[in-house]
């Protein structure tokens, strides 16, 4: 696919699959509207860069389609000066659409050789802002983030991530099993209060390692 035919079909991407998914924020539009996708596709699905579809990206993982990226984005609304958390590297595009609009962002990856993999298409794309961690973001970690956003599904939602949220912060999560999963928005109201937003309905991967719900016994 030459130069030109990606920019139409960038082009297209935002007309055709996210502006009718209800995303309007300017910003979100702009960004993904100017991004080059392709440079974070795997070379030889490059040609898929900006199909409505979740392209396979190896070890059983796969990229989340456009749309659903862009109501993701639009949802946790990231602000300049603020701190971004990824969970779910993948190939490195969303880490990278959240550096160009936060001041700083990290994700974290649990599997080494797609986050060895993102970290040299971000440094290729000039994200310096981008750090990518190797781990189990499902581990206890100490830091505070004004957006978090969960590329994986939790069968359960029991409180992942919650107490990492600044005063404020939005965390996007997708919660539940096939064949029907849904998005939610969880705010930081205060210390020790949360607000949940339902968002849409949709279908991922599961995030590696998370936990199960617990089984109800008669």
């Amino acid at each position: 696919m030459s130069e030109l035919d990606l920019a139409q079909a960038r082009f297209n991407m935002i007309e055709q699959q996210i502006r009718p998914w209800d995303v309007l924020d300017l910003r979100v539009l702009d960004l993904m509207g100017q991004f080059e996708r392709e440079a974070f596709v795997p070379a030889e699905l490059r040609n898929l860069a900006y199909a409505d579809t979740a392209i396979p990206i190896g070890h059983g993982q796969h990229m989340l389609p456009p749309r659903v990226e862009a109501r993701m984005l639009q949802a946790l609304d990231v602000q300049p000066g603020e701190r971004a958390l990824e969970v779910g590297t993948g190939t490195g595009y969303v880490a990278a659409l959240l550096g160009r609009l936060a001041d700083s962002a990290r994700t974290i990856e649990i599997v080494p050789e797609l986050a060895d993999a993102a970290r040299g298409r971000l440094t290729a794309a000039g994200a310096k802002n981008v750090e990518v961690v190797t781990g189990d973001a499902l581990e206890p970690m100490s830091a505070s983030f004004d957006a978090i956003a969960v590329t994986g599904s939790l069968p359960d939602y029991q409180g992942e991530f919650r107490t990492n949220l600044a005063i404020g912060g939005r965390l996007f999560v997708i919660v539940g099993t096939q064949p029907v999963m849904e998005a939610r928005l969880y705010t930081r109201v205060d210390a020790n209060a949360w607000s949940m937003q339902s968002l849409f309905e949709t279908v991922v991967d599961p995030l590696v390692n998370a936990r199960q719900p617990n089984a109800f016994v008669f």
